[in-house]
């Protein structure tokens, strides 16, 4: 079972497709605090996950900027995240939950066991830690970028 909204986010830390560690306890406290929009998707090079990740990249004004900060995680290694970073033109970090395998998608709720993959859930956390929005969608169920944008609209 996925994360409920007013619980603390769980505090992670995990490399993105260049290789550095991103926590997420970075983008919260006093000095220069983001709202982060967390984003789990379950594979790279997939049809519904890259049209997710390119609405997003089409939208990253709204979603990477001084007040926000969007990060998407698959359990896919950093190396083929790299690539799939290039290929499609994604300039945000994409996280790498590889190993140990789906730690961070498991303590969020939603690793499927079966399956070896984070599910379409998506996070939005505020400036302090906590979760102020979800929504957790199935595996073939994409999600809409504009329900993103009206959650952070209400922070």
């Amino acid at each position: 079972m996925a994360i409920e909204v007013g619980t603390t986010a769980p505090d992670f830390e995990l490399k993105d497709n260049h290789g550095r560690t991103v926590r997420l306890s970075d983008f919260h406290g006093p000095d220069g605090a983001r709202n982060v929009v967390l984003l789990f998707y379950p594979f790279a090079f997939t049809s519904v996950c890259t049209d997710e990740l390119r609405a997003l990249r089409d939208e990253l004004s709204a979603f990477d900027n001084d007040d926000t900060q969007l990060l998407a995680v698959s359990t896919d290694s950093i190396h083929t995240l790299r690539v799939f970073a290039e290929q499609e033109g994604l300039e945000y970090p994409l996280l790498s939950d590889f190993w140990p395998h789906g730690e961070v998608s498991r303590a969020y709720g939603v690793f499927d066991e079966g399956k070896g993959c984070a599910v379409r859930g998506t996070f939005v956390i505020d400036k302090e830690g906590l979760v102020r929005w979800t929504v957790v969608n199935a595996l073939p169920d994409a999600r809409d970028v504009n329900d993103y944008i009206k959650a952070l609209a209400a922070l």
